[in-house]
């Protein structure tokens, strides 16, 4: 075989190497497995589904983020610059993630990759509120509350509250996020309002201006979990 031979079926293997690593960046608004759910001046919430044995397209994340996993799952994790890390989540945890980065997430499992991904969108201005507690885990009435952690002054808290369970009164001077885990009903008693239902499926997010005082209470028929970060 001449050497002009060689020099094309090197150049014809070279071009038939799959290019799925080399896919161009994109922001996170433009990645199609991210579905913006909500936006505001403090976070922006996108609902993530990543088919199984799928992947994302390569991402930038440009702010601080915390991601709520919505049942378990294996994924791999490819951050550009970095080796692989695969991750075994299980349904419900929680996980801070620093920003300014480019990763492309494979799922490894046979059903689909679900998260909430909540952005910090002032982390750069991070509050210095300093909370009284930044780790606890307190029990309730039928029910336990656990805080997660605090990150750029955001305060992170997993709630399960059994059939009846409640959520005692508490303030709330600054805004709430609630992301739920499960399909849940709560009544909220509000103080000095009408008690009213919030009803969510797992993945649904709700925002709550801050200001006020309320209770939580398991009004559905059976068992639910959800996550709230304060503000």
């Amino acid at each position: 075989m001449n050497t002009l031979c060689r020099a094309f079926l090197l150049f014809l293997g070279l071009t038939l190497v799959p290019q799925s690593n080399t896919a161009p960046e994109v922001e996170i608004t433009a990645e199609p497995s991210h579905h913006l759910a909500l936006e505001n001046q403090l976070v922006r919430a996108f609902q993530v589904e990543a088919p199984a044995h799928g992947s994302t397209l390569p991402h930038r994340h440009r702010h601080d983020y915390v991601f709520v996993s919505l049942g378990d799952s294996e994924i791999s994790n490819n951050v550009v610059g970095k080796s692989p890390v695969t991750l075994k989540l299980k349904d419900g945890e929680v996980r801070f993630a620093p920003g300014n980065f480019v990763h492309v997430v494979r799922n490894l499992a046979a059903t689909p990759f679900r998260n909430v991904t909540i952005e910090f969108l002032q982390d750069d201005k991070a509050s210095v509120k300093k909370w009284d507690d930044e780790r606890a885990l307190r029990v309730l009435h039928n029910g336990t509350e656990e805080i997660l952690f605090v990150k750029d002054g955001v305060r992170v808290s997993e709630v399960e509250l059994q059939i009846a369970g409640v959520l005692p009164k508490h303030n709330h001077s600054g805004p709430e996020l609630l992301v739920a885990i499960s399909d849940l009903e709560l009544r909220n008693d509000v103080a000095g309002k009408p008690a009213s239902n919030i009803e969510m499926k797992s993945g649904d997010i709700k925002w709550f201006n801050g200001g006020f005082a309320h209770a939580l209470t398991n009004v559905g028929q059976r068992g639910v979990k959800f996550v709230t970060l304060e503000f």
